[in-house]
């Protein structure tokens, strides 16, 4: 129940344990042809998605490295420890981040940004979180969309975690890059990152002088286009990748996202019931942040969670060690399972001297539930 790695389905393991096939055959061109285009359909975009072998900040540094320069400015929306990481990437490379710095739990406010860029004509580009899984906000997405499409400037979106969680109509919403990762709401383990790329943005490939070679994305979407790879593809993960988008597309993406929404209302509802208090104003459907009460050790509540209950969540980051901790909603999950953790957590507080009535958070989710069904 933590956001990620995620729980992998157990036919996508079996895929995975096939033998393996040289990525320079026509067996493996089929196989990734089929994974380009399913990928276009999770991510909501008629844009090229390329696929990385590296973790979701690979492709985070990717959307750096090939569209600015040094010296370039771009406006970091930063709420969390992910939304920072883009503005840490621009520093390594001489990139002027102009940071907005909205306060932890809250969302960003698109009027904001419309300012910064009024103020700051030159910006080439401007970076968002989907999901901030650091704190479970949900960003607006469709307003910055809105503001930035008006300008001569891209949107770049780490939706790394809030994919097939929180809604993202990229092309709709006028989203130039989408940056993913495959141990989220994809359900693989980790060692994928995505980027689609819009018109817009290919046009910004061509100025940019930063340094790259393995994350170049010229040399990707040359591959892209014969349905190939530049370099070594992680043939093994790709495999599963085409298995988990049909277990996808089967459900529905409307219907995923509806899933997710179903199990994070249930959750939220049932800390909810047990008279704890969620820290983010805008809450994300991959993840439940709840603050800790005043009494109890943050940290404990993760330790006997996992250790006794066999139960994986994940407690705060940075500020907000030990203050919150958060149970994902994220992947190849059910009801079953959001009963399962909010039971364990009944327990786990109890033994740590919590008082509340027995049984109302898991009353609370399957009332959810009940009524969800009918």
């Amino acid at each position: 129940m933590s956001p990620g790695p995620t729980r992998v389905a157990e036919e996508v393991l079996l895929k995975m344990a096939d033998t393996i096939i040289h990525h320079r055959t026509p067996q493996f061109v089929s196989v990734l042809k089929s994974v380009n285009e399913k990928l276009k359909k999770v991510f909501g975009t008629n844009n090229p998605v390329c696929t990385f072998a590296s973790s979701g900040t690979g492709a985070m540094e990717a959307s750096i490295v090939n569209f600015l320069s040094k010296g370039d400015k771009a406006i970091i929306i930063r709420g969390g420890k992910f939304g920072e990481r883009f503005g840490e990437i621009c520093l390594a490379y001489g990139v002027e981040a102009i940071n907005y710095d909205v306060p932890w739990g809250e969302g960003c406010n698109a009027t904001v940004v419309a300012g910064l860029l009024e103020k700051n004509p030159g910006v080439k580009a401007v970076y968002s979180t989907l999901a901030e899984t650091s704190t479970g906000v949900v960003n607006d997405i469709k307003q910055l969309g809105a503001i930035v499409s008006k300008t001569g400037a891209i949107l770049i979106v780490d939706a790394i975690s809030g994919l097939t969680a929180d809604e993202m109509k990229a092309d709709e919403w006028g989203v130039d890059v989408i940056v993913g990762g495959s141990q989220k709401g994809l359900m693989l383990p980790p060692g994928l990152g995505f980027m689609s790329v819009s018109p817009k943005a290919q046009k910004f490939i061509e100025t940019s002088n930063l340094p790259k070679f393995y994350f170049n994305l010229k040399e990707a979407l040359k591959a892209y286009a014969k349905d190939d790879t530049p370099w070594t593809p992680a043939v093994s993960l790709i495999m599963g990748l085409d298995s988990i988008l049909d277990m996808i597309l089967k459900e529905g993406v409307d219907a995923t996202l509806a899933r997710h929404a179903k199990l994070a209302e249930a959750t939220r509802s049932a800390v909810k019931a047990l008279g704890l208090e969620l820290y983010p104003k805008s809450p994300s459907n991959a993840v439940t942040t709840v603050k800790v009460p005043s009494n109890i050790d943050g940290a404990a509540i993760v330790k006997k969670l996992r250790d006794e209950q066999g139960i994986t969540i994940a407690g705060g980051q940075d500020v907000l060690t030990g203050k919150v901790f958060r149970i994902a909603h994220l992947g190849y999950m059910d009801e079953y399972d959001t009963i399962s953790a909010i039971a364990g957590l009944e327990i786990v507080l109890s033994q740590l001297g919590y008082k509340f009535e027995f049984g109302k958070g898991v009353g609370k989710a399957i009332e959810m539930f009940a009524k969800s069904a009918k």
